[in-house]
């Protein structure tokens, strides 16, 4: 009496195996790059409300200066912490300085609005026309 033959031969294993490292090659960069950017919101969103932040602060104080000590200053996070730079009576920066895993990242926004990508890691490309969190330089918003 035979028997059938029940399992997998190698050769079908190891078609699985390459396969599934094919897709492991394609899939896991475009995962990291999608966590990198799922983190550069905290960044966006913190100095957006920031702006509405310092408007505040300057309908109060009629200055600038100071800005970085009031309650609606953006605290750190684990992956960014915030600068108030060349803070004056009508001018101010706020930028965000990227640390852990999206160290190398720098954005900043001023009083007049204008958003600016100042440093990014490398691999990716720099465009310091708006807040860039694509790796060719791109912004989606």
């Amino acid at each position: 009496m035979k028997r059938g033959a029940h399992g997998f031969s190698l050769i079908e294993i190891m078609i699985t195996v390459v396969i599934v490292g094919i897709l492991s090659a394609v899939a896991l960069p475009s995962y990291r790059d999608y966590v990198t950017r799922s983190r550069l919101t905290d960044a966006f969103a913190a100095l957006g409300a920031a702006q509405a932040g310092a408007e505040q602060f300057w309908s109060n104080e009629h200055t600038f200066a100071g800005f970085d000590g009031a309650l609606s200053f953006p605290p750190a996070t684990a992956n960014f912490s915030y600068v108030l730079t060349t803070a004056t009576a009508s001018t101010y920066t706020i930028r965000a300085v990227g640390a852990g895993p999206v160290a190398g990242f720098l954005y900043s926004v001023d009083q007049s609005g204008v958003r600016a990508t100042l440093g990014v890691p490398s691999g990716w490309t720099l465009n310091g026309a708006c807040w860039s969190d694509r790796r060719d330089g791109s912004c989606s918003h």
